[in-house]
């Protein structure tokens, strides 16, 4: 429908898209002298508008093939929990959207515009889902040029390049902090790790929550440089004299919370873990961890519904976040 409630009609797309009425009508036919570059911007400005033709085809069949690349290391790691129930939600819906969806695990440690590119083409797809993977910075150019739809899954592009799904990073580490910040914590550790923008977002949010209350003092750690045992080494040694401790994923909170309760490190009456992700390893622990949950079904079903926008011609650039909540475990404690 246009903004006056009407049907909208050839004009309408044509002035939408700067070409003549002609045009339009010669594209909705497929008729011959018209560019498949002009056809297709066309067809894709009339489903987008809702306008309807029985000369108008539908979805290609090519369309309809997403293949989704997922990395070994996500899918068989201590992550894998995360992305099993991403790719669940991600089949589940893309059955309902009426998509073919091809799952793939890719071994590779580095995925380039190269790998993409060949296994779009191997499964003659229209669309391709990087779960846990950045874009390439050829990756935009590369759609455009092959007229191949993406979508970041558990990710981002800061330079809005490339749509993605990607759980409230910023403000679920925003909501981590305030919460050790309100149970009397003023020298928090943030154990971090890597530069993906995703986990640069955690570290954003709790650099924020921090500055927020005067007093504070926010310890940033990051993985690459000291590993979860030295860091157990240092919290021991009271390096950073800090009272609690917030970590980048539950992994690496509970591999410290572990290591305090076997022994390996003292950490003082008092001291507070808290995670983010609320894996199933979060509720295993005694006592259970405290956590932010991400949910991971909602990112999968948020990742087809924005490539089915796409192939239904929506152009605009679009980074869905999903909400986070916290989960109340017994590992942060009130201090004086």
């Amino acid at each position: 429908m246009t903004s006056t409630g009407r049907r909208p009609n050839q004009t309408d797309i044509a002035s939408r898209l700067g070409v003549s009425v002609s045009t339009v009508s010669r594209a909705l036919a497929n008729e011959e002298g018209i560019s498949e570059a002009v056809r297709r911007d066309v067809q894709r400005m009339a489903r987008t508008m809702g306008y309807r033709s029985k000369h108008m085809p539908g979805l290609r069949a090519m369309d309809r093939r997403v293949v989704a690349l997922v990395p070994f290391a996500n899918a068989t790691g201590g992550l894998s929990s995360f992305y099993v129930s991403i790719l669940d939600a991600m089949r589940s819906e893309a059955r309902a959207c009426g998509l073919d969806l091809d799952v793939r695990v890719i071994s590779e440690r580095t995925v380039n515009l190269d790998l993409i590119d060949r296994h779009a083409k191997e499964a003659g797809a229209g669309a391709v889902l990087l779960a846990g993977i950045d874009a390439p910075d050829e990756l935009a150019v590369w759609c455009r040029e092959q007229d191949v739809h993406a979508v970041l899954v558990n990710g981002s592009d800061p330079l809005m390049r490339i749509s993605s799904v990607a759980p409230a990073n910023f403000y679920g580490a925003y909501m981590a902090t305030k919460h050790l910040l309100s149970c009397g914590h003023r020298k928090i550790l943030h154990y971090t790790y890597g530069d993906r923008p995703t986990i640069l977002e955690r570290r954003r949010g709790f650099v924020t929550a921090m500055a927020d209350v005067p007093g504070s003092e926010a310890v940033l750690v990051c993985g690459e440089e000291r590993t979860p045992l030295e860091l157990l080494s240092d919290i021991a040694g009271r390096k950073h004299d800090a009272t609690a401790l917030f970590c980048w994923n539950d992994i690496a909170a509970v591999e410290i919370m572990e290591g305090i309760k076997g022994g390996l490190a003292s950490a003082g009456q008092g001291f507070s873990i808290i995670g983010f992700d609320d894996l199933p390893l979060a509720a295993m622990t005694s006592p259970r961890l405290t956590t932010i949950r991400v949910d991971r079904e909602a990112i999968g079903r948020g990742a087809i519904r924005l490539l089915s926008h796409q192939l239904e011609g929506e152009t605009a650039i679009q980074q869905m976040e999903i909400g986070v909540s916290l989960v109340a475990g017994g590992t942060v404690h009130v201090i004086a």
